[in-house]
């Protein structure tokens, strides 16, 4: 059903969000092949990592939710069983991606898929680091899912990545804790580092120097007891609806500020946002605080190289940013937009066309000139969780009511946003 979106005034308040996704799936996948039990508090609601968690059911993992809390009742890292069927990625590449590093050392083969949206999503920089270690996988036109994965002994690996990807570094960490020996993933731009802390939260031989990361096989892993932090990425599209509409006031609590993921709160920063950040603490090797956004003009400015690397998940609503603010915004680097959910640089520049605002398509971004207002609209998700969110918060700067059509894509990630967004709307 499509959604409607009125303009508001302004936001004011103080919300809680879910937890953040990245961090959930790790937490999951780590407790699974862990000794004994965890307890993980704030897990993340969309059906993304809900995929997790069925996928390790079938893995022969019992898993209990009691709303937000999960208990995973961990097997070990030789406790896996063969699933009865395919596994269900659903339309989570976290997923797929990061669980084929752990099914690649499986004594049982596997089949796992997923959705049409993530049956087009290219599968080959997992492939070529996981055959490297003995992995035996074949795919659809040999890039593609379903990926059928043919479990075998690992050998460990020195796998320098082509470009940054957090979840493939992730899938290489994954199968080196079966291997013998030091796995080594070396990173052209340090990403993410989620997977790093969570292992070493659950006893791993991990270390950092640089952009290298050095694990030792065959880890003893116990279960934890564990928080997950607000998702910043969640934040982001309450962060931009209160700079842009005048008056707003709001408070986030319980944020996840991890260092490789706040690059998100320096760009903001730099454009000139008032955000302050309190009350900040360490929970299981995770900073969490208190975010405190007034609304503020912001003057705009350029994402490239590493900056896009760090920012790519934030790009829709920055965009949306960007067109309002005094400078415009330019996204450059970014290529990897084009094999997400959709192709966003092509759904942010038709949602954007529809509005009334102009955008420069380019083969890697997008210049999208300031100062720019947004007419209301009948706009489109794409089936794209991000895009739906994005344009949500546009939605509520236009002249008038905007509807956006295959709205529920939104729950993939965070199903009570329109809710929430509500809540906090005058």
């Amino acid at each position: 059903m499509p959604q409607r979106i009125s303009p508001a005034r302004c936001l004011s308040g103080s919300i809680s969000l879910p937890g953040d996704k990245s961090i959930s799936h790790r937490y999951a996948i780590v407790a699974s092949i862990a000794a004994g039990d965890s307890r993980i508090q704030n897990y993340a609601t969309g059906a993304d990592c809900h995929s997790t968690l069925s996928a390790m059911r079938a893995l022969g993992v019992p898993v209990e939710e009691h709303g937000t809390e999960v208990v995973i009742r961990g097997r070990g890292l030789d406790g896996l069983r063969a699933p009865s069927a395919d596994l269900d990625a659903g339309n989570s590449g976290s997923t797929i991606r990061m669980l084929s590093g752990i099914l690649a050392a499986q004594p049982f083969d596997t089949r796992i898929g997923g959705d049409e949206s993530l049956s087009r999503r290219p599968m080959g920089r997992i492939i070529e680091p996981l055959s490297q270690m003995g992995a035996s996988i074949s795919a659809r036109d040999g890039r593609f899912p379903p990926l059928e994965i043919r479990g075998a002994r690992l050998r460990p690996v020195d796998y320098t990545l082509p470009v940054p990807s957090a979840q493939v570094k992730t899938c290489v960490l994954f199968a080196g804790l079966y291997a013998e020996g030091a796995t080594v993933v070396r990173e052209p731009v340090r990403s993410r580092d989620h997977t790093e802390i969570a292992l070493r939260e659950f006893g791993a031989d991990l270390h950092v120097q640089a952009k290298t990361i050095t694990l030792q096989g065959r880890p003893t892993l116990s279960g934890r007891d564990l928080v997950v932090p607000a998702d910043l990425s969640s934040a982001a599209f309450f962060i931009v609806a209160a700079l842009l509409l005048p008056g707003s006031k709001l408070s986030i609590r319980g944020v996840g500020l991890n260092p490789t993921r706040s690059t998100l709160l320096d760009f903001l920063a730099g454009m000139g946002a008032q955000i302050r950040i309190v009350d900040i603490e360490s929970r299981n090797g995770e900073l969490v605080g208190d975010l405190l956004v007034t609304s503020s003009p912001v003057r705009g400015g350029v994402i490239e190289k590493e900056t896009t690397a760090a920012l790519i998940d934030e790009i829709p609503v920055l965009a949306v940013l960007g067109a309002a603010s005094e400078e415009g915004i330019a996204i450059r680097d970014a290529s990897e937009l084009r094999i997400k959910e959709t192709d966003r640089i092509a759904t942010i520049a038709e949602n954007l066309r529809r509005m009334g605002v102009a955008a420069e398509v380019l083969p890697d971004g997008l210049v999208i000139p300031g100062r720019q207002r947004f007419h209301a609209a009948s706009l489109d998700s794409f089936g794209d969780h991000r895009i739906a969110m994005a344009f949500a918060v546009a939605a509520l700067c236009a002249d008038g009511d905007s509807v956006i059509h295959r709205s529920a894509a939104a729950s993939v990630s965070f199903p009570e946003f329109y809710e929430t967004l509500a809540a906090v709307c005058s």
